[in-house]
């Protein structure tokens, strides 16, 4: 008779196309998977109810195809350092599987619960799932992480790409009396994101799933990946994948994703179409390069990577943050990604930069205070893409341009010239002429008719601010180091 394995789920919320669960199904058939809500991370401050209430569905969506396969899904809610080996212990469990993390507080979590499996002769395994190459098998010639993007690119397409794993199409669950033992052991019904304390009201932005990854994939591939390179510029436009929550729970498969884009090329029409292809390859390239420098350098989640940004003196005018949160600001195109993403959970990733840009230049305000708000908000909010994309726009990343400064009236000419995404999320502006959104030139008497404030600062003289106060940080840092 086969011995009981347990799969923890993490980051890998689907049964197809997942490298520890395929592992654990070759070692045997009866196979059970668990998922534990852990307070440590419910309980942070950076928790976004439409991530919640994804996760939630994506869990839904999973006991059901635990089910179809002749399994189940096990939900735990405690803290996983003593409720995973605890649930495998009661089980009688030979081994827990699971995919590995890059993330500071996952890897301290994970090396715990491995210590617990230990001390209890209970065996674990481990994979790499999240992508399509691990960190140790991108590097230097010197044996090093990458710390710059381009190169880091040109050795990671360059490598041979994984086929995606073996779909579970069938396992032994428990038995009736093992699913009491579970109970006894901690399992519990999969509650509602509202009985988490996450409640929200609007509709997904994505529905949540498997089933529902796999369609957006197949849509995007079919149509948009086509024209990418120049529509993923335009959020007005829907020229981007929107997968970006799939990916992060892991509700599609990062081999089934790069399987599709190779088919995708196979099926261009053109050139300019295979370009556009390998575009988003490159976005793809990007999420890895983000995960390979959180897993070689933890402390980029709480603080600047470069020196002259370790100590920088951040105005931090808490009325003009508060601005910026809501949707204020009185520039069009910085206010309606804000209001896009409180109102939806997404941002256009355009704009996501603008709105990066415009807080840590022209606010002048701590990355970190963005950082922190995006998390409260995306449902896609992953600790390495929002760290990596706030350094990046902040200019305190791993980023050899550090000066990069967005103008938004020049990024509303460019990528909103008709002013269509300004007119949907900042409505009281709908009836403003376009030359005036996108110029950002709008009458005060408009703005008093409309409701709508007067610019917060000014982008020209906050752009002077700033640039002085990095040199000023740069100079500071050449004489400490020649002290």
């Amino acid at each position: 008779m086969s011995k009981l394995i347990l799969f923890w789920h993490r980051r890998d919320l689907r049964i197809t196309d997942n490298v520890g669960l395929a592992a654990a199904r070759d070692r045997t058939a009866k196979l059970v998977g668990v998922f534990c809500l852990d307070p440590k991370i419910l309980q942070q401050d950076t928790i976004a109810p439409a991530r919640v209430t994804y996760m939630i569905g994506c869990l839904q969506d999973l006991q059901n195809c635990y089910s179809q396969v002749g399994s189940q899904l096990l939900i735990l809610h405690a803290d996983p350092v003593q409720g995973i080996p605890a649930l495998a212990q009661a089980l009688e469990a030979e081994a827990v599987f699971w995919n590995l993390d890059v993330e500071p507080y996952a890897q301290q979590r994970d090396q715990s619960v491995q210590t617990a499996l230990q001390q209890q002769g209970i065996l674990f395994q481990t994979c790499w799932d999240q992508l399509l190459h691990a960190p140790e098998q991108i590097r230097t010639g010197a044996g090093e992480t990458y710390t710059v993007y381009t190169p880091f690119w040109r050795n990671w397409i360059n490598q041979d790409k994984p086929k995606p794993a073996a779909d579970l199409t069938s396992a032994t669950g428990l038995t009736a009396q093992e699913q009491q033992i579970a109970q006894q052991a901690g399992a519990v019904l999969l509650p509602t994101a509202p009985a988490l304390g996450f409640d929200w009201q609007n509709p997904l932005f994505l529905a949540a799933g498997a089933t529902a990854a796999q369609q957006q994939l197949a849509a995007f591939c079919q149509q948009a990946i086509q024209a990418y390179a120049v529509q993923r510029n335009f959020p007005a436009e829907p020229g981007t994948s929107r997968l970006s929550a799939a990916l992060k729970f892991g509700a599609i498969g990062i081999r089934t994703v790069w399987a599709a884009t190779q088919t995708a090329w196979g099926e261009g029409r053109s050139d300019e179409a295979r370009e556009s292809i390998q575009t988003w390859q490159k976005e793809l390239a990007w999420r890895e390069f983000y995960q390979h420098v959180m897993y070689k350098f933890p402390e980029l989640a709480i603080g600047a990577y470069r020196s002259p940004f370790k100590t920088f003196p951040w105005k931090n005018d808490q009325k003009e943050f508060q601005a910026w949160c809501e949707g204020k600001t009185g520039y069009p195109i910085v206010d309606a990604a804000m209001r896009q993403m409180n109102e939806t959970g997404w941002m256009h990733n355009r704009c996501r930069m603008i709105v990066a840009s415009f807080l840590t230049k022209d606010l002048i305000i701590n990355p970190q205070w963005g950082e922190k708000y995006f998390m409260q908000r995306l449902i896609d909010g992953d600790l390495s893409a929002n760290n990596g994309g706030w350094q990046w726009s902040a200019s305190s990343g791993m980023d050899p341009k550090p000066l990069r400064i967005f103008n938004p009236a020049s990024q509303t000419q460019k990528f909103d010239p008709e002013a269509e995404y300004i007119r949907q999320w900042v409505t009281e502006l709908s009836r403003v002429e376009t030359e005036y959104l996108v110029s950002g030139k709008i009458s005060a008497s408009d703005r008093k008719a409309c409701g709508y404030p007067a610019p917060i600062v000014d982008h020209s003289q906050q752009q002077r601010a700033f640039k002085q106060l990095y040199q000023q940080q740069k100079q500071d840092a050449q004489l400490s180091l020649n002290l």
